[in-house]
Protein backbone atom coordinates (compact mmCIF):
# COMPACT_ATOMS: atom_id res chain seq x y z
CA UNK A 1 0.00 0.00 0.00
CA UNK A 2 1.33 3.24 -0.96
CA UNK A 3 0.66 7.04 -0.11
CA UNK A 4 0.10 7.11 -3.78
CA UNK A 5 -2.98 4.34 -4.21
CA UNK A 6 -4.33 6.52 -0.78
CA UNK A 7 -4.23 9.59 -2.11
CA UNK A 8 -5.67 8.51 -5.74
CA UNK A 9 -8.35 6.74 -4.07
CA UNK A 10 -9.75 9.40 -1.87
CA UNK A 11 -9.03 12.22 -4.67
CA UNK A 12 -11.11 9.66 -6.80
CA UNK A 13 -13.71 9.81 -4.20
CA UNK A 14 -13.73 13.60 -2.98
CA UNK A 15 -14.56 13.96 -7.38
CA UNK A 16 -17.45 11.94 -7.20
CA UNK A 17 -18.69 13.71 -3.82
CA UNK A 18 -18.30 16.74 -5.03
CA UNK A 19 -19.66 17.07 -8.63
CA UNK A 20 -22.81 14.36 -7.82
CA UNK A 21 -26.18 15.86 -6.66
CA UNK A 22 -29.14 14.53 -4.79
CA UNK A 23 -27.29 12.39 -2.11
CA UNK A 24 -25.67 9.33 -1.88
CA UNK A 25 -27.40 7.34 -4.20
CA UNK A 26 -27.37 10.02 -6.76
CA UNK A 27 -23.82 9.65 -6.54
CA UNK A 28 -23.65 5.98 -6.98
CA UNK A 29 -23.98 6.35 -11.31
CA UNK A 30 -20.83 8.41 -11.11
CA UNK A 31 -19.07 6.64 -8.63
CA UNK A 32 -19.49 3.09 -10.66
CA UNK A 33 -18.81 5.48 -13.93
CA UNK A 34 -15.57 6.75 -12.61
CA UNK A 35 -14.58 3.33 -9.91
CA UNK A 36 -15.14 0.98 -13.54
CA UNK A 37 -12.56 3.56 -15.38
CA UNK A 38 -10.31 3.48 -12.68
CA UNK A 39 -10.04 -0.38 -13.51
CA UNK A 40 -10.39 -0.92 -9.53
CA UNK A 41 -13.89 -2.39 -9.90
CA UNK A 42 -15.94 -4.54 -12.61
CA UNK A 43 -19.25 -3.62 -13.64
CA UNK A 44 -20.48 -7.15 -11.59
CA UNK A 45 -17.79 -6.03 -8.91
CA UNK A 46 -19.35 -2.54 -8.65
CA UNK A 47 -22.86 -4.30 -8.48
CA UNK A 48 -22.01 -6.60 -5.72
CA UNK A 49 -20.32 -3.17 -3.49
CA UNK A 50 -24.36 -1.48 -4.44
CA UNK A 51 -26.13 -4.66 -3.17
CA UNK A 52 -24.32 -5.25 -0.29
CA UNK A 53 -24.17 -1.37 1.02
CA UNK A 54 -27.86 -1.45 -0.15
CA UNK A 55 -28.41 -4.28 2.42
CA UNK A 56 -26.51 -2.77 5.72
CA UNK A 57 -27.74 0.50 7.54
CA UNK A 58 -26.67 3.62 7.14
CA UNK A 59 -25.84 6.17 4.04
CA UNK A 60 -25.12 4.23 0.70
CA UNK A 61 -22.05 5.88 -0.66
CA UNK A 62 -19.63 6.03 1.78
CA UNK A 63 -20.62 2.19 2.43
CA UNK A 64 -19.76 1.51 -1.37
CA UNK A 65 -16.71 3.71 -1.13
CA UNK A 66 -15.27 2.04 1.73
CA UNK A 67 -15.90 -1.33 -0.07
CA UNK A 68 -13.75 0.04 -2.98
CA UNK A 69 -11.21 1.21 -0.39
CA UNK A 70 -10.97 -1.94 1.76
CA UNK A 71 -10.09 -3.73 -1.79
CA UNK A 72 -7.69 -1.59 -3.15
CA UNK A 73 -5.74 -0.74 0.24
CA UNK A 74 -7.64 -2.77 3.11
CA UNK A 75 -8.73 -0.53 6.31
CA UNK A 76 -6.78 2.21 5.88
CA UNK A 77 -7.76 2.86 1.97
CA UNK A 78 -11.09 2.09 3.52
CA UNK A 79 -11.08 4.95 5.94
CA UNK A 80 -9.38 6.97 3.45
CA UNK A 81 -12.34 6.34 0.50
CA UNK A 82 -15.12 7.20 3.34
CA UNK A 83 -13.19 10.18 4.35
CA UNK A 84 -13.29 11.49 0.39
CA UNK A 85 -17.08 10.77 0.38
CA UNK A 86 -18.24 12.55 3.72
CA UNK A 87 -15.40 15.11 4.84
CA UNK A 88 -14.85 17.80 1.73
CA UNK A 89 -18.92 17.91 0.80
CA UNK A 90 -20.12 18.30 4.82
CA UNK A 91 -17.29 20.97 5.30
CA UNK A 92 -18.69 22.93 1.36
CA UNK A 93 -22.62 22.37 2.92
CA UNK A 94 -21.39 23.93 6.46
CA UNK A 95 -20.04 26.68 4.53
CA UNK A 96 -22.36 27.28 1.40
CA UNK A 97 -25.45 26.60 3.85
CA UNK A 98 -25.26 29.55 5.53
CA UNK A 99 -25.36 31.58 2.33
CA UNK A 100 -27.94 29.44 1.30
CA UNK A 101 -30.53 30.48 3.38
CA UNK A 102 -29.83 34.26 2.91
CA UNK A 103 -30.68 33.32 -1.10
CA UNK A 104 -33.09 30.27 -1.07
CA UNK A 105 -35.50 31.95 -2.11
CA UNK A 106 -34.25 33.88 -5.37
CA UNK A 107 -35.95 33.28 -8.27
CA UNK A 108 -33.04 32.00 -10.03
CA UNK A 109 -31.86 29.69 -7.33
CA UNK A 110 -35.51 28.08 -7.00
CA UNK A 111 -35.07 27.80 -11.23
CA UNK A 112 -31.38 26.02 -10.79
CA UNK A 113 -33.14 23.55 -8.13
CA UNK A 114 -35.81 23.08 -9.96
CA UNK A 115 -33.47 21.83 -13.16
CA UNK A 116 -31.81 19.47 -11.14
CA UNK A 117 -34.40 17.31 -9.82
CA UNK A 118 -34.89 15.50 -12.99
CA UNK A 119 -31.78 15.39 -13.80
CA UNK A 120 -31.22 13.40 -10.26
CA UNK A 121 -34.12 11.30 -11.15
CA UNK A 122 -32.26 10.46 -14.68
CA UNK A 123 -28.88 9.07 -13.29
CA UNK A 124 -30.69 7.56 -10.34
CA UNK A 125 -32.38 5.34 -13.54
CA UNK A 126 -29.23 5.45 -15.49
CA UNK A 127 -27.76 3.51 -12.16
CA UNK A 128 -30.23 1.42 -12.06
CA UNK A 129 -30.24 0.59 -15.67
CA UNK A 130 -26.25 -0.16 -15.51
CA UNK A 131 -26.46 -2.47 -12.76
CA UNK A 132 -29.65 -4.23 -14.31
CA UNK A 133 -27.01 -4.78 -17.32
CA UNK A 134 -25.28 -6.88 -14.88
CA UNK A 135 -27.21 -8.68 -12.42
CA UNK A 136 -29.36 -9.75 -15.50
CA UNK A 137 -26.67 -10.15 -17.79
CA UNK A 138 -28.35 -8.15 -20.18
CA UNK A 139 -25.14 -7.56 -22.48
CA UNK A 140 -24.78 -11.09 -23.46
CA UNK A 141 -28.59 -12.53 -23.23
CA UNK A 142 -30.99 -9.36 -23.97
CA UNK A 143 -33.82 -8.61 -22.67
CA UNK A 144 -36.08 -11.63 -23.89
CA UNK A 145 -33.73 -14.47 -22.68
CA UNK A 146 -32.91 -12.51 -19.22
CA UNK A 147 -36.48 -12.75 -18.39
CA UNK A 148 -36.71 -16.86 -19.40
CA UNK A 149 -33.84 -17.42 -17.77
CA UNK A 150 -33.36 -14.93 -14.80
CA UNK A 151 -37.67 -14.90 -14.20
CA UNK A 152 -36.98 -15.25 -10.53
CA UNK A 153 -34.55 -12.32 -10.20
CA UNK A 154 -37.20 -10.03 -12.32
CA UNK A 155 -40.22 -11.27 -9.50
CA UNK A 156 -38.16 -9.95 -6.76
CA UNK A 157 -37.48 -6.93 -8.38
CA UNK A 158 -41.49 -6.75 -9.44
CA UNK A 159 -42.26 -7.59 -5.94
CA UNK A 160 -39.87 -5.52 -4.18
CA UNK A 161 -41.28 -2.39 -6.46
CA UNK A 162 -44.81 -2.97 -5.73
CA UNK A 163 -44.37 -3.58 -1.60
CA UNK A 164 -42.49 -0.17 -1.76
CA UNK A 165 -44.79 1.77 -4.09
CA UNK A 166 -48.05 1.01 -2.37
CA UNK A 167 -47.04 -0.11 1.54
CA UNK A 168 -45.37 1.27 3.90
CA UNK A 169 -43.35 -1.76 4.84
CA UNK A 170 -40.05 -0.80 5.97
CA UNK A 171 -37.16 -1.73 3.02
CA UNK A 172 -35.35 -3.11 6.04
CA UNK A 173 -37.87 -5.97 5.80
CA UNK A 174 -37.76 -6.69 2.20
CA UNK A 175 -33.43 -6.65 2.58
CA UNK A 176 -33.89 -9.63 4.96
CA UNK A 177 -36.63 -11.54 2.88
CA UNK A 178 -34.57 -11.27 -0.39
CA UNK A 179 -31.60 -12.33 1.42
CA UNK A 180 -33.15 -15.40 2.82
CA UNK A 181 -34.78 -16.07 -0.93
CA UNK A 182 -31.36 -15.37 -2.19
CA UNK A 183 -29.82 -18.02 0.76
CA UNK A 184 -32.54 -20.80 -0.52
CA UNK A 185 -32.98 -20.26 -3.95
CA UNK A 186 -29.23 -19.07 -5.32
CA UNK A 187 -26.97 -21.20 -3.75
Amino acid sequence: MSWKLLWQIFWLFTKVAMFSWGGGPASLGLMQREVVAAGWLSPSEFADDIALSNALPGPTAPQASAYVGYKLAGWPGALIAVAGTVIPTTVLMLVLIIGFFSIKDNPNMKAAIQGVRPFVVGLLAWTAYQIAITVFNLNKQGLGASLMHDWSKWLIVLGTFLVLAFTNISPIWLVLVTAGIGLIFFR
